[in-house]
This record gives structure tokens, C-alpha cells and sequence, in this order.
């Protein structure tokens, strides 16, 4: 009985399970960011691609 409360009170103490844990949130928010950001700016690249490549074929040779 008293081992498994010494063990208790090690595990309690124990931080650095948590310390992962905050920074695989950070990470997966960091994750978040970036894919939001990338689809916002993916439609603006998409079109500018999109017109790019009916001006190179308007401008080809039939």
C-alpha cells in the first residue's frame, strides 16, 4: 500500500507528460494556422494560373 502511494505522489510530480502534451497542441495549432492560410491564398494562385494558361494558349499556334 505504501508503494503505490509513493509511486502516486512520483507521477503527480512527474510534468513532463504535460509539457508534451502543450506542445503538441501548439504544434497542432500552428498546423491549423497554416492550412488556413494556404487555402485562402490557394484560389488567388489557382486563378493566376488558370488565366496564365489561356493567354499561352490564345497566343499558340493552331
Amino acid at each position: 500500500m505504501i508503494a503505490i502511494r509513493t509511486m502516486l505522489r512520483k507521477l503527480r510530480a512527474d510534468e513532463r507528460g504535460a509539457t508534451a502534451i502543450e506542445y503538441g497542441l501548439i504544434a497542432a495549432l500552428i498546423v491549423i494556422a497554416m492550412m488556413t492560410g494556404l487555402q485562402s491564398m490557394g484560389g488567388g494562385v489557382g486563378g493566376m494560373w488558370g488565366k496564365l494558361g489561356n493567354a499561352a494558349n490564345e497566343h499558340m499556334p493552331s
